[in-house]
């Protein structure tokens, strides 16, 4: 299937400020990129592009100082496959792990695994490890954590959404995060476009949307504690420790946002009449 996605965000900042955004599509699906225009700004502002300690795709631009408008449009083929299910992966002794898996067992900003040992141990620990254990830790903070838009909080940590047991799709993916990291299971925040592609449309207006991959077996496995059920046509962006390593914007000093549009939904691909 084809899925167009893309963003038009506008921001005013009070003086010329340096910007770093992850709003590119991940490197590692590039490659399936059918189109894509130029990313612009508005005004037009020099901005080069690197990749971080994550491997995700970042610009860097200083702002100058009113209002900028940042957009991008484009098409990518996807499989049209749901989230991969696999109730027979195992997990792996931390001795066993690969070096670069490390860190995603690690307590981080949002992710006080120190705080929430405890309670994971206490609910999980007595869980057959796997998939199985996973899952439940899964339907657990699905059912534990209340959504609404009007519960979001930037500054909301894993232990706050558990005792608050409100939040957004952030909350839910730090609370998984940290209940695995406490079960010595590798967890990572993933942050994408995630469209109402096979299911009901939500009549709310598109946003990004954030999920948790979790590293069972040999290879990353994808779960959202939001939604517990497998998606079609997610497209990854950045990954992380949490929402720290992938803020949609980073600006070195103050701005206020001023429009925030997204969309991502499938394209029926056009199909050209044959020449007489």
């Amino acid at each position: 299937m084809l899925i167009n996605y893309g963003f038009e965000i506008a921001i005013s900042v009070p003086r010329a400020t340096p910007l770093i955004c992850l709003l590119d599509v991940h490197p590692e699906r590039r490659a399936d990129i059918n189109f894509e225009a130029p990313f612009q700004s508005e005004p037009a502002t020099q901005a080069h592009t690197f990749v971080d300690g994550f491997g995700n795709q970042c610009r860097r631009l200083m702002v100058p100082a009113g209002e900028i408008s940042l957009t991008l449009d484009g098409t990518i083929v996807d499989s049209g496959a749901p989230d991969a299910v696999n109730p027979t992966a195992q997990e792996v002794p931390v001795d066993a792990l690969p070096n670069q898996v490390l860190t995603y067992l690690l307590g981080s900003r949002y992710c006080e695994t120190d705080r929430l040992s405890q309670v994971a141990w206490d609910m999980f620990g007595g869980m057959k490890p796997g998939w199985a254990r996973v899952q439940a830790i899964c339907d657990f903070v699905h059912g534990h954590i209340t959504f609404g838009y009007q519960h979001a909080r930037a500054t909301r940590t894993a232990l706050e959404a558990f005792e608050e047991k409100k939040g957004v799709c952030r909350d839910f993916a730090h609370l998984m995060i940290t209940f695995c990291r406490c079960l010595n299971i590798p967890a990572r925040y993933v942050n994408g476009y995630l469209g109402d592609i096979g299911v009901p449309a939500d009549p709310a207006p598109m946003d990004f949307s954030a999920w948790t991959e979790v590293y069972l077996g040999d290879r990353w496995y994808t779960f959202d504690a939001r939604h517990n059920k497998p998606r079609v046509g997610r497209i990854v962006v950045a990954r992380g420790r949490d929402a720290t390593d992938v803020a949609l914007l980073n600006t070195f000093g103050p701005h206020t946002l001023k429009t925030f549009k997204v969309w991502t939904d499938e394209r029926v691909p056009t199909v050209r009449a044959a020449s007489a």
